[in-house]
Order: C-alpha cells, then sequence, then structure tokens
C-alpha cells in the first residue's frame, strides 16, 4: 500500500479502536480504577487515602517523580514497548521509540506537580495526552507499514527545574523532526477570548530565574548598629528599586520574588539575606534587557547599602516558536471529533514552558486543550487540580492524544506537510524580534 492511498479516516478508525482496546489502563495509569469527582478529591486530600491512585493521586515535585516514572515505564513494558528508564542522565526521565526509518515525531510526556496543591496545572493529562498520542502513532506505522519512528520522551521538572533543557543538552531531541504535546486549561485562557475547546497555538513568555546572596557584618541592633552593614536593608532596597521599576515593564512583562534566607532576630544587624527572582517577558530580546534592569536594581540595593551582592542566573525558558502548519493540522484533526479549536491566539500567554526551548529545536507544537472546570478555575489553583482528575478530563485528553497522532501521521506521510512546516520554523527561528 502506498502513502498516498493511505486515507486519513483509515487512519483514524485505527488509532481509535487501538485506544477503545486500551481506555481501563489509560484511565488507572491516569489517576484510578473508579470515576472520581471534585468531591472524591478534597476528601482524598483531607484524609490521604482511597482508591488505587496513579500519577493525579501521588502529585511528585520536580525531579522527585519516581512513581510516575515507574508507573509509565511499568505500563509502556506491559504493552511490548521496550523502554530506556533514567535516559539522557535524569533519574525521572524515560524514552521509548518505535518504527524503523522515516521522519521521528516526539511527544514530550510531562508528570511533576506543584508544591501543596498537586497536580494543580493538569501535567497528569499531559501525560495521558502524550502516551495515548505515542501509542496511537505507533500503531498506526505498525498497522500501515510506513517508514517512520515515534518517540515518547518523558520530561520531568517542567515546573521548576527546566527538565526539557536538560534533554536538549544531553541530545534527546538531536534527530527529532516534529514535537508534539498539548496542556489543559479552562474554556477561555485569555479574557477577551470567547470560549471554546482549546487553542492550536499559544505565545508563552520567555524565562530565566536569577538568584541574589547579599553579604554584610553583624552588629548589635541596640549597641552599636554603626558598625553593622545591614544585608536586609540591601534585600529591601532591591526589592523597592524593583518595585519602580514596574510601572515601565511592559504589559506582559513580569518580575517575581521570593525572600529565602532573612533574619530571625531583629537585635542584630544582619549579615546576610538571600532571594529568587522569575522574569518573563514575551521575547528573548525582551527578556534579556530586563534582567539587566533588574540587575542594575539588585547592585544599587547593595551600593546603597554597602554591601557585597553575588548574582547567578539559571533556566532559561525561551519564548514558544508557533507553527502554522502544525496548528491548522491539529485545528482540523480536533474538528474531526467535533471539538471547536482555534488555530492560534496572538496574545501572549503570561505563563513560561520549557518546551519553549524545544521549539527553538526543530518545529513544535504546545496547544492547550479545554477540560471541564469551573469558570473561575484556572491553572495552579486547587480547583483546577480537581478538574484534572475527573473522567471528562481524561476523555478529553484522549481525543487531544489521538488528534496529535492524526498531526504526527501528517509529518510522517505527508510530504509536503512536512517542508513547509520546516520551511516555516526556520523562518521563525530566523525572525528578529
Amino acid at each position: 500500500m502506498t502513502l498516498t492511498a493511505i486515507n486519513i479516516e483509515e487512519v483514524k478508525t485505527c488509532t481509535d479502536a487501538a485506544l477503545e482496546a486500551l481506555q481501563q489502563e489509560l484511565r488507572e495509569l491516569n489517576h484510578q480504577v473508579y470515576p472520581c469527582s471534585w468531591l472524591d478529591y478534597f476528601i482524598y486530600k483531607a484524609n490521604k487515602f482511597g482508591g488505587d491512585y496513579q500519577i493525579w493521586s501521588n502529585p511528585e515535585l520536580a525531579y522527585q517523580e519516581h512513581r510516575a516514572h515507574d508507573t509509565i515505564c511499568d505500563f509502556l513494558e506491559g504493552q511490548g514497548f521496550a523502554v530506556t528508564r533514567h535516559a539522557y542522565g535524569l533519574d525521572t526521565s524515560f524514552e521509548v521509540v518505535t518504527g524503523t526509518g522515516g521522519r521521528l515525531i516526539n511527544f514530550n510526556a510531562e508528570y511533576d506537580a506543584l508544591p501543596g496543591i498537586g497536580h494543580a496545572c493538569g501535567h497528569n493529562l499531559i501525560a495521558t495526552s502524550s502516551i495515548a498520542a505515542f501509542l496511537a502513532l505507533s500503531f498506526a506505522i505498525r498497522k500501515f507499514n510506513v517508514p517512520g519512528r515515534a518517540q515518547l520522551l518523558g520530561t520531568p521538572a517542567e515546573e521548576n527545574g527546566g527538565g526539557k533543557a536538560k534533554l536538549i543538552d544531553a541530545g534527546a531531541y538531536k534527530n527529532v523532526d516534529i514535537s508534539l504535546m498539548a496542556h489543559p486549561g479552562p474554556k477561555k485562557i485569555y479574557p477577551d477570548q470567547e470560549p471554546s475547546d482549546g487553542i492550536a497555538g499559544t505565545l508563552m513568555n520567555a524565562r530565566k530565574n536569577i538568584h541574589c546572596e547579599f553579604t554584610g557584618r553583624n552588629a548589635h541592633a541596640g549597641g552599636n548598629p554603626w558598625e553593622g552593614i545591614n544585608a536586609l536593608d540591601a534585600l529591601v532596597s532591591s526589592y523597592n528599586n524593583v518595585a519602580v521599576l514596574r510601572q515601565q515593564l511592559l504589559p506582559d512583562q513580569r518580575v517575581h520574588c521570593a525572600f529565602l534566607d532573612t533574619p530571625k532576630v531583629a537585635n542584630v544587624i544582619p549579615d546576610y539575606t538571600k532571594a529568587f527572582w522569575q522574569v518573563r517577558s514575551p521575547t528573548l530580546k525582551g527578556l534579556n534587557v530586563l534582567v539587566s534592569k533588574l540587575r542594575n536594581c539588585i547592585e544599587a540595593g547593595a551600593l546603597a547599602t554597602g554591601c557585597q551582592v553575588k548574582i547567578d542566573e539559571d533556566e532559561l525558558y525561551t519564548d514558544v516558536r508557533l507553527n502554522g502548519t502544525l496548528c491548522e493540522r491539529y485545528h482540523i484533526h480536533m474538528g474531526r471529533y467535533s471539538r471547536n479549536v482555534l488555530k492560534r491566539h496572538d496574545k501572549v500567554l503570561t505563563g513560561s514552558s520549557d518546551i519553549g526551548n524545544v521549539s527553538y529545536e526543530t518545529p513544535t507544537l504546545h496547544t492547550m486543550f479545554a477540560i471541564p472546570a469551573p469558570t473561575t478555575s484556572f491553572p495552579h489553583h486547587p480547583t483546577f487540580a480537581a478538574a484534572a482528575g475527573t473522567d471528562e478530563a481524561h476523555a478529553e485528553a484522549l481525543i487531544v492524544g489521538k488528534s496529535l497522532a492524526l498531526t504526527g501521521w501528517d509529518m510522517i506521510v505527508e510530504n509536503d506537510m512536512y517542508d513547509l512546516a520546516r520551511r516555516q520554523w526556520r523562518e521563525e527561528i530566523a525572525r528578529k524580534d
């Protein structure tokens, strides 16, 4: 059978049947063996018991996702796949590749959670949709005997830790031709947006972490304070400098701060303080300018108080480079499942993700899909964690997975589409913001 003779509806029928046969196993992998309501979630959080829980009910933080790693790997090995555990030098990453020859389509599975509020960003659904997409595309490649490969990559520590950036450095994306994944959200991601079933292309901010430590000199706050050099004053001054800077920030730029080490008593001039900043801007160019301004604010606090300051930068998350072809194909395939998905939104979503780093390596789709949730619910809130555990959210993740698989199929068999996606990606990377 030639590639052109394979109708996309045949592929859809194949992927639907393959995932239907695995529906129970996928539900258990995501969450548990019986339906969950929002009330079940809060009972579980209060009592810490109930049911055979999996990823959603065992939230694990960055680089600590050992149970999620093992659960997913066990499941994939049970389906007959050869899995590389602890892949690319990361203890909670994994990789599985199927097929031979042709193009390599990557799917990214996230499964880290947030402190105190569990899967309030719905990463259990990201894992579910990517696993479903990988399975569906793998079965289609095998059934129709076409040259092409599917890669499922376990990508830990998206919330904090930059797992995908580390995987890039380790070569995980070196031979990837197309990268695909999806993130859950509410029906309205943007305030000015009409409710929909998702958005294929969402712009996201670039982000960088800044760590600063101020060193001064101790003295008795009552007896001889003039002998001291106050590291708390340096920290507070730098914070106030940034507060003054905020008036000049662009609408989509963000600066956040946490004080990590401050005095525990009042009668000593403190000689040490520490803070952690996150800086976001719609583009890398804008981020670099903003980081330079923030450094000036921090250094000015040290200068004004006579303290020494140490500043370190890490965890660069780039902006996301959208790909028109991938957005269009996903939009079309979600329509096959009667889902109203917008092709893209030109307003920047002020969150950040390390999938942006991947979008600088290869053509990438990072779509947002809607799950049933209260109208006031948004990621990083406990109500969204509850919504992410429901059967309805799981069902949406499976539909998304099927649509991602069909998009991957397009990139394997449709040479003109693939060439266009690569050309658009090169133009995006070359574009100067």
